[in-house]
This record gives structure tokens, sequence and C-alpha cells, in this order.
């Protein structure tokens, strides 16, 4: 069985993952908050910052003592930020990249260290305002376009490596992290009447696609960005 590790551990999409692919994997989540986490039985929980490069050996580093040298990586940790530039400050600009980009980058960089000889996949996650502009997504997008052209550079890098990079950019998403804004039932209806196939997106569906890009049968996909957005950046349907 292999390992994979998983950071933004207490979040939607990291606790469907994990319950996802708890009985075909050592699955090694990553979170800097360990009490948020109802992790089912034989998941390992690591408390790290992945948002810095020491945090990021040390959650790479223990992960390899408990569970052994991870086969996949995905990061699912990240914030979110709705707020124009003018009303942006410096430090939220950089906290928004830091949990977005920062733990991306540090996080794969440890990776490739480890996999140069073995191989092994990697999933980034971006979002649907770093393919499309949406008003008032100015830092949330720059950063999540940072990841996209993370992923695409490390996947050309790497592939000689066997190394596959790929990056799911999803819609509004049912999760905690959202929850403020899904929470409120107007606003929830007027969300997801701006998709092309309505409604609110759901953790498990990013984790199917996740799980899929980790395994197997998606060995010959990398350097992708998938949109899971209900056709928001991609189409337009005809207005009846």
């Amino acid at each position: 069985m292999q390992t994979v590790l998983i950071a933004g551990g207490s979040g939607g999409v990291a606790q469907a993952l994990a319950n996802r692919l708890g009985n075909r994997w050592r699955v090694v989540l990553v979170t800097r908050h360990p009490e948020l986490i109802e992790a089912a039985p034989g998941v390992a929980i690591i408390n790290a910052d992945l948002s810095t490069e020491a945090g990021a050996a040390e959650a790479f580093s223990e992960c390899v003592r408990v569970a052994g040298s991870p086969a996949a990586f995905i990061n699912a940790a990240g914030n979110t930020l709705l707020q124009p530039i003018a009303r942006t400050s410096t430090q939220q600009m950089r906290d928004v990249f830091q949990a977005n980009f920062d733990t991306s980058w540090f996080g794969l960089k440890e990776f490739v260290g480890l996999r140069r000889k073995e191989g092994g996949s990697v999933v980034l996650f971006s979002s649907i305002v770093a393919r499309i502009g949406v008003a008032n997504h100015e830092a949330i997008g720059a950063a999540k376009a940072a990841v996209e052209g993370l992923a695409r550079s490390a996947a050309a890098t790497y592939a000689s490596a066997g190394i596959r990079v790929n990056v799911i950019a999803p819609g509004l998403t049912d999760t905690r992290m959202a929850q403020p804004l899904t929470g409120n039932p107007v606003f929830r209806e007027a969300a997801a009447k701006q998709y092309p196939l309505g409604g609110i997106g759901e953790a498990d569906e990013l984790a199917s696609l996740a799980d899929w890009l980790i395994s197997p049968e998606s060995a010959r996909v990398t350097g992708q960005i998938i949109g899971v957005d209900g056709g928001f950046a991609s189409i337009r349907p005809l207005v009846k």
C-alpha cells in the first residue's frame, strides 16, 4: 500500500479524500489545526505548516517516518479573500499567497526531492477565478494563477523522472471554508444561478477527481488544469 500526503488536512476536501482513499492508501493529513480533524482509523495526522520551508521539510520528514515516502502529494490547503485590490492591504495579499501558493511551492519542492528516482503524482488546487476574471477576487485570482504556472513548469521539468503534476480548478464548493458564503440562503441561490450547470460544487466531486489523478488510470496525464466548475470558466449557454 502506497502513502499519500494531503495538506490542508482539516478542510472539507482533505476530509473527503481521507474517507475515499483510506482503504487503498496510507493516508497522512498535514494541518495546522489537528483539533478540527475527524479522521478515520489508520489515518496519520501531522501538525505542521506547509507555507514555510521549514514546516514543509518537517511535514515530509515526519511522513516518511510514520508512513514511508509518499507516492502522491495533494495540496488542499488554502484560503480565500473576496475584496477589491483598492481595499486589500499588502499583508492581506501576502496572507493569501502564503496559504495558496507558498504551500504548493514548498510542498512540491519537498516532494520532488524525495521522489526524483521513484516518480509519483502531485495534485494542486487552483480556482475558476484564475481562469476567468471575477470581480473582487484580485488577490486569490493572482495566487491561484501562480499555482497553475508552477504546476505546468514543474510538470515539464520532472516528466522525465516520472513525476506528474496536475491542477484541479473548482468553482464555489460547499466546504467549511466557504460556509460564510454558502450558509447564506440568498447568496447560495444567487451563486448557483451563475453556473451553466447550476448548483454548488461538493467536496466529494473534487476528491473523486484527485483520486483518479493520483491513480495508474491517469498515468498519461500531466501538466493539466482541470476545471470542476459547472462550465463557468469555459461556456456561456443560450439564454432562454
